[in-house]
């Protein structure tokens, strides 16, 4: 079995983590213990995975339909016991841990899509289909916006717009679906976005607007790329991210925090990991006979892009912050967990190919 593993994409995601860790290192030794405890849990989940027999899971609607209800139910915990953190109330507490189900929640709506779109793909131009594709995402995402985490909203949409683009939809009813999709996003800026979101928003078009409150963690992170040089500060050296400038150096922002220290020659290794990664799941789907597969690597590769353009794009000031990950790179145990589980997923379906 192990034989039969995509290698090019492990030492891709390896790359990523061994980045992740010597930031973590020299940074807060907390954190770094802490990531390697759930990159070993990832790891044990993924093996597991590897050795499961896709062909009984397709075929049981139960479990595929418990998943997606279990992520649900965890995303309505949230809101009655999650402690609420900066405004929100997207973590359900594990002792000295922290689980985060709105990222289950992605896992969860890209197996239901994948089992949906195996079935009806072929007729999704029929407007019903695309209304029941709708439901799957947005029972998750309802759930998600009431704690609020716009950011985990984004990734459900991605998720599903995703699936809906690759499986032929008709340009009338995509048209339509996006005018839809305008008059939501201003119905939430009048009556669901709350004033902080806002002000991301607007502060993603005036960059020089409230540089110590709404922009002041872009305009850092501005800095610390911009300060790199081609090789970087040197280990530790970087001072936006040692002296504390950097706000979440570890999690939304390490992408700056390790060009700081390590230049744009390690940027552009990241983003060529990154990418390969993505090449090597993109390549296993298409190289996969069974159209159940193909929509779990789409939904894998859509998940991490997804994680990545969020990411990368608020560091830069292109996109507003939202609080999701760079995929292997950001410390946080909940979205490597799940990482590793998709990683393992679309391994599987690489070992199993005659």
């Amino acid at each position: 079995m192990i034989n039969k593993l995509d290698w090019k994409l492990n030492f891709a995601i390896l790359f990523l983590v061994l980045a992740s860790l010597v930031s973590l290192l020299g940074a807060d030794m907390g954190l770094f213990w802490k990531q390697i405890a759930w990159l070993v849990l990832g790891t044990v989940f993924a093996l597991i995975i590897i050795k499961f027999d896709w062909r009984s899971f397709v075929n049981s609607k139960g479990v595929i339909f418990g998943i997606y209800s279990i992520a649900n139910l965890l995303l309505l915990a949230t809101l009655v016991i999650g402690p609420r953190v900066r405004g929100q109330k997207n973590w359900i507490p594990l002792g000295p841990f922290k689980f985060e189900p709105s990222v289950f929640a992605a896992l969860a709506l890209i197996i239901v899509l994948a089992s949906f779109f195996k079935k009806e793909h072929k007729g999704i131009a029929h407007v019903s289909n695309i209304l029941k594709s709708f439901v799957y995402f947005a029972i998750p995402a309802g759930i998600v916006a009431l704690q609020p985490d716009m950011g985990s909203m984004l990734l459900l949409f991605f998720i599903w717009f995703g699936f809906v683009l690759v499986s032929g939809i008709k340009w009338k009813h995509l048209l339509i679906t996006v005018l839809i999709f305008s008059v939501l996003g201003v119905g939430m800026w009048f009556g669901i976005l709350k004033a902080y979101q806002k002000d991301r928003i607007i502060g993603l078009f005036f960059p020089n607007r409230d540089v110590l409150g709404v922009n002041y963690n872009v305009i850092q992170a501005k800095i610390a790329i911009g300060s790199a040089g081609i090789f970087g500060k040197g280990f530790g050296q970087g001072t936006q991210v040692q002296l504390g400038f950097l706000p979440e150096a570890q999690t939304d922002f390490i992408f700056s925090a390790i060009i700081e220290e390590w230049g744009l020659v390690a940027a552009f290794l990241m983003i060529s990991a990154f990418f390969a990664m993505i090449l090597r799941i993109v390549f296993i789907g298409m190289d996969d006979g069974n159209s159940f597969n193909q929509f779990i690597c789409l939904g894998t590769a859509l998940f991490f892009c997804a994680n990545f353009t969020f990411n990368t794009g608020s560091n830069v000031g292109l996109l507003p912050v939202v609080g999701v990950p760079f995929p292997f790179l950001s410390y946080g145990g909940s979205h490597i967990l799940i990482e590793m589980i998709l990683i393992g997923m679309v391994q599987s379906i690489r070992a199993r190919k005659d």
